[in-house]
């Protein structure tokens, strides 16, 4: 069953720039009918949901185009292969998982310490011990490696 933009919009909850938006970064497609209307199928809405469901747990839009340019365009993808998208998509998930639990354990810390000096500071640090180990520019990109593992690792260099 073919669809028009405003039918389409509608029906996913979108507006119908947020959907020309989605075609021009190539995460749905249309077509145009004999009166030079876009048309789209109806398994574009299921396309939608996934977008708006991986916006909202943090994916990009290039994360979530690349993902989707694997599956067909112009039909609803089979349940194997929505599945492996999602499996792809999993470590990614996990790595901003550990990204806000790392933030979360030092926010407190951060907060009550008063420093406010982008050198010293436990969470964005590049002129300090831990910058000095992770050559990097915060331990915001380190999740699996807290400040305490980073200094002890640090202690074990010298």
């Amino acid at each position: 069953m073919e669809m028009s933009v405003g039918q389409v919009a509608k029906r996913a909850g979108v507006k119908v720039s947020t959907l020309h938006f989605y075609e021009q970064k190539g995460l749905i497609a249309s077509w145009r009918n004999a009166g030079n209307q876009r048309r789209y199928d109806r398994a574009v809405l299921r396309r939608i949901a996934v977008i708006k469901a991986a916006q909202h747990v943090g994916l990009s839009l290039e994360e979530i185009g690349e993902a989707l340019s694997e599956l067909p365009s112009h039909r609803a993808p089979t349940k194997e292969q929505w599945r492996d998208m999602a499996q792809r998509w999993d470590a990614t998930l996990n790595e901003q998982i550990a990204r806000l639990q790392q933030l979360q354990a030092n926010l407190s810390g951060c907060i009550g310490c008063g420093c406010l000096s982008m050198k010293t500071c436990s969470l964005y640090n590049p002129n300090d011990v831990v910058g000095e180990v992770t050559q990097d520019d915060n331990v915001l990109n380190h999740p699996k490696m807290g400040v305490t593992q980073l200094l002890k690792d640090w202690g074990k260099r010298r």
